[in-house]
């Protein structure tokens, strides 16, 4: 396993004040803080998910089709963590958490509900945010490659309670 240090989240949430709902993932994987942008893992399903429920035309590609497919459709989306001590990628080995502040796009949009990508940041939302903004958060399965357990059509039948 790699070695843990600290990290810190150096890309901006995506909202805006037309934003509906808030998805939550821990913190940016390896590959996500070298590219600078969420679910940068060429295996990590949450574009293809998001796009088809979205009836987006395509899977997008850069962070500019990503951003727009987000906004259009007011979806937000951020992570638990600003920082924290990781080894890699693993969301297991996270210490030392300085929480985001979520408080902060709740105000500036119309958030009305908050879902976590996957059980580690349904857990440290509920330990570290729940307290200070009272807004629950609904659990979905991750969309890692980390989670073979689900397959594409299963993950997003499981996310389709986002469109409400």
């Amino acid at each position: 396993m790699a070695e843990s240090s600290r990290q810190t989240h150096e890309f901006a949430p995506v909202y805006d004040e037309h934003s509906r709902i808030l998805i939550l993932g821990t913190f940016p994987s390896v590959k996500s803080r070298e590219q600078r942008f969420y679910y940068g893992h060429p295996q990590n399903r949450f574009w293809k998910v998001l796009a088809s429920l979205t009836q987006w035309p395509q899977i997008p590609q850069t962070i500019e089709e990503k951003k727009q497919m987000l906004l259009q459709n007011g979806i937000a989306i951020w992570d638990v963590i600003q920082s924290c001590d990781i080894a890699g990628s693993s969301d297991s080995s996270i210490k030392n958490v300085v929480p985001s502040d979520i408080g902060s796009i709740l105000k500036n949009s119309g958030i009305k509900r908050i879902y976590a990508n996957g059980n580690m940041a349904k857990k440290l939302y509920e330990k570290y945010i729940l307290p200070e903004t009272g807004v629950p958060i609904v659990g979905l399965p991750s969309t890692s490659p980390a989670n073979a357990a689900y397959s594409l059509e299963r993950l997003k039948k499981s996310w389709q309670q986002i469109l409400f």
